[in-house]
């Protein structure tokens, strides 16, 4: 039985986790971590990792970054692995997961939807296929998502970067830029607006045609799946950092 803790427990995603566990036979929902504890749950909420009695197999994460950061010395110490979900990580953050990583092993992914998987390996090799074309990025959220782009736009955009050997740069803000388009440019944009769970679109522009991949999220509940998926994964590897590959999902 693998003893699952979700760090973000009151958050939309963390209660779809939640209510997923319970599917799953194999796994034990221990309970959760938030700042703001929550009561007649059916399973204990702690707003201190010090007051966590019986430890996880497995943390889930679908936090903030700063959160998620305050759980790497927690699950460090106590030799945890972790699932990471949360997005919006700076360098240093980011970098701070990875040096844990020498330690616990940690699952990452800014999507765990298996589509998602499957979209970053069409779109580079796509890329490859056209490698003329002038690539745009478009993703669409909810008006409760904090960072822009998303950790799922920047993960398609990476996924081009590695099978074409680091020659685009992204084009972030075209507000104060008056030039025409550099054709080594990967130009994001972001909506935000109502609850939308997720749409990204990556377009592929030519003279005289266009070419898109889109993906588009109905329910939370593909993210939950694939984060316990994560979970049964990465709870029998050795230290190190793991990324989304489609090996397991």
């Amino acid at each position: 039985m693998i003893k699952v803790l979700i760090n973000g427990i009151n958050g939309k995603m963390g209660k779809e986790v939640a209510n997923q566990i319970k599917k799953h036979s194999n796994m034990y929902l221990l309970g959760g971590f938030d700042r703001n504890i929550l009561h007649n749950l059916g399973f204990p909420v702690y707003n201190d990792f010090n007051n966590i009695f019986e430890l996880p197999d497995v943390v889930v994460d679908f936090s903030a970054p700063e959160s998620t950061i305050n759980l790497l010395n927690f699950a460090t110490n106590k030799k945890i692995a972790l699932v990471i979900a949360t997005t919006g990580f700076d360098e240093d953050q980011q970098n701070r997961i990875i040096e844990a990583s020498k330690q616990i092993p940690i699952y990452q992914s800014s999507n765990m939807s298996y589509e998602i998987t499957l979209m970053k390996d069409i779109v580079s090799s796509l890329s490859q296929k056209l490698p003329n074309s002038e690539i745009e990025i478009i993703e669409t959220h909810h008006d409760k998502k904090v960072d822009s782009p998303s950790g799922t736009a920047l993960e398609l955009a990476n996924a081009i970067q590695k099978a074409n050997n680091n020659k685009y740069f992204y084009e972030l803000n075209r507000l104060q830029k008056h030039e025409k388009r550099n054709p080594n440019e990967i130009g994001f944009s972001s909506i935000r607006g109502g609850n939308i769970i997720g749409k990204h679109s990556v377009i592929f522009f030519n003279e005289n045609e266009s070419f898109e991949v889109k993906h588009t999220a109905y329910s939370r509940s593909i993210f939950a799946e694939g984060a316990l998926k994560a979970v049964e994964f990465i709870v029998s590897q050795p230290a190190g950092y793991y990324v989304s590959s489609g090996t397991f999902l």
